[in-house]
């Protein structure tokens, strides 16, 4: 199972509500490469509770870099790919 999928499972078996445009968001997410699909994956939980879009996208990509699960260069484009998908929630 490739790393893509891997994301995507994880980003829909998580505990949210369902929202009718989360599948929407969900299958926008399955088009993100790997370091945009994990940013949504993380980000994914607080803005489906309602959180902030923007803090609770920049506050997961921090936390992504910081651990060196993607790199600092390529973060604010693969933050703003995956606030593409998120904003559809």
């Amino acid at each position: 199972m490739g790393f893509r999928t891997m994301v995507f499972l994880a980003a829909t078996a998580v505990a949210t509500p369902v929202w009718a445009d989360g599948a929407a968001a969900d299958a926008c997410a399955s088009k993100l490469g790997a370091e945009a699909g994990a940013i949504y994956a993380a980000a994914r939980p607080g803005v489906a509770a309602g959180g902030d879009l923007k803090a609770t996208i920049t506050d997961a990509t921090k936390a992504l870099v910081k651990a060196g699960k993607i790199a600092r260069a390529d973060a604010r484009s693969n933050a703003q790919a995956a606030g593409a998908c998120l904003k559809l929630i």
